[in-house]
């Protein structure tokens, strides 16, 4: 008897490819889309579409359904999102989004099915060894999202397949092309997909405060905390003889930080609300590579840690350390977990 597994269907070809995979490999696949959106708005978004899942599941052959699941991305991911912003954090979505909405609720879609296995589109991998699952970044380094699977649970692992993560987008894309799928030529989705035009639309009473300088002499006005990135140069609307840019945001003091590109440079970093690939860490005191951003390249590190927090020392100072960023541990292609940065650490401190 074929293998039950649901699939979580966004309409595009990461998807859309990844049930035509199990399915040749001999699986019964379902099809199922969680609408994060409005019930009564269109039925499409940057992120994913109904229209364009019940279209790929026509073309795949597989029964399709719709679970409205607005309520639940509303608590679990958008509040979180504002919550981080307005306390002057810079967050990264998709990580509360994989974490609390699509592997959650995707299990329990399944759950209610009697389904064992569910499967997404991500660009990762799994392997289990020595009676534990391992999180593997996916094959196409340019298109991994591993980093935004840190979270995920040993029991979360075991239930879930990501058959894509074995190939590039570029073969993703040819094998959807050569079965005539729709999806092959639909756009990709976009980042931050429930602020297409930016945070600040959310936020719009955002409260104007200074804009200082390391030394705290008053430069400007900026327009609310959460139009704001550390890292950020333009935008800033203050004129100074050396380039400035932003390197905290004080909410304490509903204040922006500027200073000179120097500044940026962290040491290392202070990370919280850790988890484990594993279910436990590889030990007090390791070495790993971190990761610091989505885009960022992995760098070599030194991790202790004490009383519930990752204290990292990188090999070489880096740029721009954000706190509310994930910061994800690596043992080459192997996750091992990470946690939400604090603090960077410059000076020691």
């Amino acid at each position: 008897m074929p293998k039950k597994v649901l699939v979580g269907m966004s309409g595009g070809v990461d998807s859309t490819v990844c049930a035509w995979l199990l399915k040749r490999k001999g699986y019964e696949v379902y099809g199922l889309t969680l609408w994060l959106w409005d019930p009564s708005g269109p039925k499409e978004n940057p992120c994913c579409s109904v229209n364009a899942a019940e279209i790929a599941a026509r073309e795949l052959g597989i029964p399709h359904e719709t679970v409205q699941a607005h309520e639940e991305f509303f608590r679990l991911v958008i509040e979180p999102t504002l919550r981080a912003y307005r306390e002057g954090r810079t967050p990264n979505p998709c990580t509360f989004c994989n974490r609390e909405v699509r592997f959650a609720l995707l299990l329990k879609e399944a759950e209610k099915r009697g389904i064992p296995y569910i499967a997404t589109g991500h660009h990762a991998r799994i392997r289990e060894e020595d009676g534990k699952y391992l999180l593997l970044r996916g094959r196409d380094r340019a298109k991994d999202q591993s980093y935004f699977l840190y979270s995920l649970t040993q029991e979360e692992l075991s239930r879930a397949l990501f058959p894509i993560g074995e190939l590039t987008k570029e073969e993703v894309k040819r094998i959807a092309r050569e079965k005539g799928f729709t999806a092959a030529y639909l756009h990709e989705s976009q980042d931050l997909c429930f602020a297409p035009r930016g945070i600040g639309e959310l936020i719009p009473k955002a409260e104007p405060g200074p804009i200082v300088d390391l030394s705290g002499k008053v430069l400007g006005t900026h327009r609310g905390l959460p139009n704001y990135t550390v890292g950020q140069r333009r935008g800033l609307g203050i004129s100074s003889p050396e380039p400035l840019y932003v390197l905290a945001l004080d909410p304490t003091r509903n204040a922006v930080v500027v200073g000179p590109e120097s500044a940026l440079y962290a040491e290392g970093l202070v990370a919280g609300e850790l988890t484990w690939i594993a279910g436990e860490p590889p030990g007090e005191a390791f070495s790993c590579e971190v990761q610091i951003r989505y885009r960022a390249a992995p760098m070599p590190c030194e991790v202790e840690l004490k009383e519930g927090k990752a204290y990292v020392k990188f090999e070489k100072p880096q740029r721009a350390v954000t706190p509310g960023q994930a910061a994800v541990f690596y043992r080459g292609e192997v996750v091992l977990g990470g946690g939400v940065i604090e603090r960077p650490i410059k000076n020691g401190a």
